[in-house]
C-alpha cells in the first residue's frame, strides 16, 4: 500500500494546451479515490502522470513521500488497468496472469502460487486453460484485474476499467472492484466520466473540470454540499434543476419567469443575483397555489419503475421533478409546483464557478 501525492502539477500539450492546471491531491494509503468528470477535464492525464505514462510540465508526484517525475513507470511498481483489456490473445488466461512476473524473472513455483491466489481471489479458477476469445466481456475485466493484482504492487490505477461493459455487468463489476480492493487493502485511484460510478466506489470523488479540481469530498458530502455550481449540476441523476435569478428577503425570484421560491434553511439574510439550485427529489406538487409555488406545463413523464421523471416547462424553461409513480400527472397539464421548504442550494452568482453559499450554522467540511 502507498500514499500518492501531487503537488501543484500542471500538464501542458503542444506549448498551449493546459490538460492539468495546479492540482494538488494526497490519496490516502488504502484509499479507493475516483476522479471523475466530462470529457476533457484532465482526469486520464491526472492518472498516467501519476503512472508516469505521462511527464508533469511544473509540479511533483510523489510515492510514500518520494519524488518521482523522472523515474520510468516499470519502476513505481504501480499497476494500471485499461478501459482496453489489453489481454494477450494467443496466451491462455493462465499465461496472460503469468506475463508479468515471467517478465520479472520468477520461478515457476513462486508464479504458479501467484496465479493460483488472484484466480481464488477473483472466482475464474476454472478459466484458466482458455483464450481470451473464449471469454465474456466480465471474465476478461477480470483477467485484466488478477494480471495487477498477480504483481502485488503498490497501488492500482483504473482509466475506465468498466466502459465497455454492459449496464447489468458494469454494476456488478464496480461492486467487485470494491470489494477486491478493501479485501487488499490496496491504494486504488479509479478514473471515470460515470457520475454514478464514483458516487458508488469511492471513499472519496474528486470532481474534475477544465483541467482543474472543483472539489474533493466523499460522495454523500459531494451531494448533499456541492461546491459550486459546476459540481452540483454534474453530481446526480437526473441533474439539479439550477435556475438564474435575485435573492430579495426570505425569497427566491427567477429572472424572467413568474417563478418565486423560499430560500433555504439558514440563508435568510443573503441577497443580489444568485443561481438557485434545486434537487428534482425535492419538488413537490400541490392542489391550489399558494406560498412560493408556481404554474408549469407537464411537457413528459419518464416512468422508472419505481420514480417518475416529469418535465415541466416553466415559460421556456425545463424544470425536473422526482415523483412517486402513484402521483397522478398527465403530459399537457398545468400544474402548481412548490419546492420543498427549506431545501435547495444558493450560489453566489450565475457561472459554473459560482460557489455555493453556506447556510449559518452549518459545518464546512474541507477539501483534502
Amino acid at each position: 500500500m502507498s500514499e500518492i501525492e501531487l503537488r501543484d502539477v500542471r500538464k501542458v500539450f503542444g506549448g498551449d494546451v493546459v490538460a492539468v492546471d495546479d492540482v494538488s491531491l494526497t490519496i490516502e494509503d488504502g484509499e479507493l479515490v475516483v476522479l471523475v468528470g466530462p470529457s476533457g477535464s484532465g482526469k486520464s492525464t491526472t492518472l498516467r502522470m501519476i503512472a508516469g505514462l505521462e511527464k508533469p510540465t511544473d509540479g511533483d508526484v510523489l510515492i510514500d513521500g518520494q519524488r518521482v517525475n523522472e523515474v520510468e513507470p516499470q519502476e513505481r511498481d504501480i499497476a494500471m488497468v485499461f478501459q482496453s483489456f489489453a489481454l494477450y490473445p494467443h496466451r491462455s488466461v493462465r499465461g496472460n496472469l503469468a506475463f508479468p512476473l515471467e517478465a520479472r524473472g520468477m520461478d515457476d513455483g513462486e508464479i504458479d502460487d501467484a496465479v493460483r491466489e488472484a484466480t481464488e481471489i477473483l472466482g475464474i479458477t476454472e478459466l484458466l486453460d482458455r483464450k481470451p476469445s473464449q471469454l465474456s466481456g466480465g471474465q476478461q475485466q477480470r483477467v485484466a484485474l488478477g494480471r495487477a493484482i498477480v504483481r502485488d504492487p503498490r497501488a492500482f490505477l483504473m482509466d475506465e476499467p468498466l466502459a465497455n461493459l454492459d449496464a447489468k455487468l458494469r454494476t456488478e463489476m464496480r461492486s467487485e472492484v470494491v470489494s477486491l480492493q478493501q479485501d487488499l487493502g490496496v491504494t486504488m485511484v479509479h478514473v471515470t466520466h460515470n457520475q454514478e460510478e464514483a458516487m458508488t466506489m469511492g471513499d472519496r470523488v474528486v470532481v474534475m473540470d477544465q483541467g482543474e479540481i472543483q472539489q474533493v469530498a466523499p460522495p454523500k458530502e459531494t451531494y448533499n454540499r456541492p461546491a459550486n455550481r459546476f459540481v452540483a449540476e454534474f453530481i446526480g441523476s437526473p441533474s439539479m434543476n439550477l435556475v438564474e435569478g435575485t435573492a430579495e428577503g426570505d425569497a427566491f425570484v427567477a429572472r424572467d419567469a413568474d417563478m418565486t421560491v423560499g430560500l433555504p434553511t439558514g440563508l435568510s439574510g443573503v441577497s443580489g443575483e444568485v443561481t438557485m439550485g434545486i434537487r428534482p427529489e425535492n419538488v413537490e406538487l400541490v392542489d391550489e397555489p399558494g406560498d412560493y409555488t408556481f404554474a408549469a406545463e407537464v411537457e413528459l413523464i419518464e416512468l422508472l419503475g419505481n420514480v417518475q421523471i416529469v418535465h415541466f416547462d416553466v415559460e421556456g424553461r425545463e424544470f425536473l421533478a422526482e415523483l412517486h409513480p402513484d402521483v397522478a400527472v398527465e403530459q399537457g397539464e398545468r400544474r402548481h409546483v412548490r419546492v420543498a421548504p427549506g431545501k435547495g442550494h444558493l450560489f453566489d452568482g450565475v457561472s459554473p464557478r459560482s460557489d455555493r453559499i453556506v447556510p449559518e450554522g452549518e459545518t464546512v467540511v474541507a477539501d483534502d
